[in-house]
C-alpha cells in the first residue's frame, strides 16, 4: 500500500521547534553531563563565548559564572545587546552582531545560533541587558517568549545577564560537574590575560596565557623551561615532560578544538622543522615530538569548523591577507624555535638528549612490536577476551558513534552478565584474566610483550595515538571490594603511564553498579550506597528483603540491564588541574610502600571511631 504523500505531508517547523527536534545539529550529543563534549556543557559555553568576545573587543574585564546542580547563570560587564533587540538576539535565527567583522572581528561564534539553541533547549531562560543607565529583562520557556517587560532604568553598570534551566526531558537525569566546567574556566583565563572570572565564589586569572597552562600540567616533570612565544595572532607554548606520547591544547578565537584540526597540524610540523634546522640532523618528527606538552593558540577571521560544537578546525586560510594558515604558522613556529635554542643552549642540549633517548627507545620497541602485533592480528579473528559491538566512533556517519564503550571487566562471570545484557550495537567487552600487570617504572615494552596489555590496545586501536579509538567511553567495570579497586587502581596506572590521553581527553570511566537491592512484594529499588539502601528500607518496610552483591557476577542479566542502560551511572576519571601525574604514580604505585604504610597508619580509622 503506498503511503500518501501530498501537501499535508509538507511540515514547517518554527526555529525552537527544529532545535528541539535536531538538538545534535546545534549542540553534538546530549548525554547527562558525565562527559565533557555533552551538550549541556556546550550550552554553557555558548553564552560565556559571547561574555568573552565582548572583553577581546575590548568591553569588560570581569564574567560572573554561576553553575548549580541544574542551571548556570552568567553576568558579563560588557557593553550589553542594543535593548531595542534583546528579544531578538536570543530567539531569532540569524539574528546578532557577529555578521558585522568590525564589531566582532575573530569571534568563535559566528552564524548566530548559539544563544538562540541554549533558548530552544532550555525550560527556563531569562536574559536582562543593562546599557547606559537603562535595562531590558525577557523571559522564555523552550524559546517561546512568556514575558517582555518594558525598558526601566538600571543602576548596574553596562552588561548581559543570562540564567537557564536546561530542559530535563532533553538532558535526562543530567548534572553539571565543577570539574568539567573548572577546566573550561581555567582555558579562558589562560586565552585572556587581564580577564578575571569568579566562578562560583572563586577567582580565575592568567598573567603568562599558555605558560601558566603548561606550568600547570608539567609543574616538576618538565625536562626544561617552557618555550612560550607570542606573535600577532598566535601564542605557543611547549616542553618535554615525563609521559608517553603527544600532548596538546589547541585553540582557535578561544574555543579548545579537542580534535585538534589544521591548526595543531601546522603546530607540529613547525616545531619539526625549528629543531631540524637548528640541529642540522633529519630527525624522525616522532622522536621529536615524543614526551612533548604543548599548547597553541591562533586568532583568525571567519574560522570554518568541521562541526557545529567547533572541537576541530577545518580552515585553510588566515586573514590578514588570506594567507595559507599553514604556511603562516609553521614559518613562525620553526623560525621561533630556531632562534629560542640558539639563544638558550642549555635547553637545546636537554632537547637533542630526548630525542637521542626517544630515538633508542623506538628502536628497541621495533622488533617487539612488529611480533607483537602479527601476534594480535591472529588473535583479532578470534579473539575470546573481546565481544565487539557493531558501531564504532570512527563510524563518522553513524548517528550512534558518540554512544559506543566498551567494558573492562575482571574474569569470565562478570563479563557473561554484561555480555549477556549489553546492547550489541554501541556496548562491547573485553575480559581481563585476574589482575594485571603493576606497569609503574616499566618500559613501553611491557605493552607488546604482555599478551592481554597488546590485545586491548589493539582492541582499543589507540596504538599510534586517538585518532583510531575504536569507543568514546572506556570503562572499567570491577566488582566493589578490594580485589575489584586493585584491579581498577592498576588499569587505570596502565593507561596514564602508556594512553594518558584518553584521560586527558575525558574517555576513562568507572562503571558504579548497586550494592544492595531491597524488595518486597511490590516494589524493587537498587541502591548504590547505604545511604540509600536505608532510606529504601525505610520506604519498603520491615518486611523488605535486602541483597549485597557481592560481585558483578552475581548480578542476573536481565538485572544488569538496568544498569548499563539509559540510566547507567558512571563516573569519569579526571585529573585535577593541579595534580602531577608522575608524583601520584610513584606514591601509590611506586616502591615506597614503606611511606604508603606510614600513611595509612597515620590516617587509619577504626569502626568506633567512626561512629563517633
Amino acid at each position: 500500500m503506498a503511503v500518501k504523500y501530498d501537501e499535508s505531508s509538507i511540515k514547517s517547523l518554527e526555529w525552537n521547534e527544529h532545535i528541539r527536534t535536531r538538538p545534535g545539529m546545534y549542540i553534538g550529543k546530549l548525554g547527562d553531563g558525565q562527559s565533557p563534549d555533552d551538550g549541556i556543557y556546550v550550552l554553557v559555553k555558548e553564552i560565556i563565548d559571547n561574555s568573552i568576545d565582548e572583553f577581546v573587543m575590548g568591553a569588560g574585564k570581569r564574567i560572573d559564572i554561576e553553575i548549580k546542580e541544574h542551571s548556570a547563570k552568567i553576568r558579563d560587564w560588557g557593553r550589553g545587546i542594543p535593548l531595542g533587540k534583546v528579544v531578538e538576539c536570543v530567539s531569532k535565527m540569524n539574528t546578532g552582531g557577529k555578521y558585522d567583522s568590525e564589531a566582532f572581528q575573530k569571534s568563535v561564534g559566528l552564524n548566530g545560533v548559539g544563544t538562540k539553541a541554549v533558548n530552544a533547549l532550555s525550560s527556563y531562560f531569562c536574559v536582562v541587558s543593562h546599557r547606559d543607565g537603562k535595562c531590558k529583562k525577557a523571559e522564555f520557556k523552550f524559546g517561546n517568549l512568556i514575558k517582555q517587560y518594558p525598558e526601566k532604568p538600571s543602576s548596574e553598570k553596562n552588561g548581559t545577564e543570562v540564567y537557564f534551566e536546561p530542559d530535563k526531558d532533553i538532558f535526562k537525569n543530567f548534572r553539571f560537574l565543577p570539574a568539567y566546567m573548572e577546566e573550561r574556566i581555567w582555558n579562558y583565563a589562560y586565552l585572556n590575560t587581564g580577564l578575571s572570572l569568579n566562578f562560583n565564589g572563586k577567582i580565575y586569572e592568567s598573567k603568562n596565557g599558555l605558560f601558566d597552562l603548561l606550568s600547570s600540567q608539567a609543574k616538576d616533570s618538565m625536562r626544561y623551561p617552557i618555550i612560550h612565544c607570542k606573535g600577532k595572532d598566535i601564542e605557543i607554548a611547549f616542553t618535554h615532560g615525563e609521559l608517553y606520547g603527544e600532548h596538546y591544547f589547541s585553540f582557535v578565537n578561544g574555543q579548545h578544538t579537542t580534535q585538534g584540526g589544521t591548526h595543531q597540524a601546522a603546530f607540529r610540523e613547525g616545531v619539526v622543522k625549528g629543531v631540524r634546522d637548528f640541529f642540522k640532523k633529519d630527525f624522525d618528527s616522532s622522536d621529536v615530538r615524543n614526551y612533548m606538552l604543548a599548547a597553541v593558540s591562533v586568532r583568525i577571521q571567519e574560522p570554518v569548523f568541521e562541526s557545529q560544537t567547533k572541537t576541530k578546525l577545518g580552515s585553510t586560510t588566515v586573514a590578514p591577507g588570506g594567507a595559507a594558515l599553514r604556511n603562516w604558522m609553521v614559518d613562525f613556529i620553526a623560525k621561533e624555535v630556531d632562534n629560542y635554542l640558539h639563544k638558550n643552549p642549555e635547553s637545546a642540549k636537554i632537547i637533542q638528549e630526548r630525542i637521542a633517548q626517544n630515538e633508542r627507545e623506538r628502536k628497541e620497541i621495533a622488533g617487539v612490536r612488529k611480533l607483537a602485533n602479527e601476534r594480535a592480528k591472529k588473535a583479532a579473528v578470534h579473539n575470546r577476551k573481546l565481544r565487539d559491538c557493531k558501531v564504532h566512533l570512527i563510524d563518522l556517519k553513524n548517528e550512534k558513534k558518540n554512544e559506543t564503550m566498551i567494558f573492562i571487566t575482571e574474569g569470565d562471570s562478570a563479563s557473561g552478565s554484561i555480555t549477556t545484557a549489553r546492547d550489541v550495537q554501541t556496548q562491547a567487552v573485553f575480559s581481563l584474566r585476574g589482575k594485571p600487570l603493576n606497569t609503574y617504572g616499566i618500559g613501553r615494552k611491557v605493552v607488546y610483550e604482555n599478551e592481554e596489555f597488546n590485545l586491548l590496545q589493539h582492541a582499543l586501536d589507540i596504538e599510534n595515538g586517538l585518532e583510531n579509538l575504536r569507543y568514546n567511553k572506556v570503562i572499567i567495570a570491577t566488582d566493589a571490594d578490594v580485589d575489584g579497586m586493585h584491579i581498577r587502581l592498576l588499569m587505570v596506572s596502565f593507561f596514564l603511564q602508556f594512553f594518558p590521553e584518553l584521560v586527558e581527553e575525558k574517555h576513562l570511566y568507572i562503571l558504579q553498579t548497586p550494592l544492595f537491592r531491597v524488595r518486597n512484594k511490590k516494589e524493587t529499588l537498587y541502591c548504590y550506597n547505604e545511604q540509600e539502601r536505608d532510606a529504601a528500607q525505610a520506604k519498603l518496610g520491615a518486611q523488605a528483603e535486602t541483597t549485597r552483591f557481592k560481585g558483578l557476577g552475581e548480578i542476573d542479566p536481565e538485572e544488569f540491564g538496568l544498569f548499563i542502560g539509559e540510566d547507567m551511572r558512571v563516573e569519569p576519571v579526571i585529573m585535577p588541574q593541579e595534580s602531577n601525574t608522575n608524583k601520584m604514580l610513584e606514591y601509590y604505585m611506586g616502591n615506597n610502600t614503606a611511606t604508603r604504610t606510614e600513611h595509612v597508619i597515620n590516617n587509619l580509622r577504626t569502626e568506633a571511631v567512626a561512629d563517633l
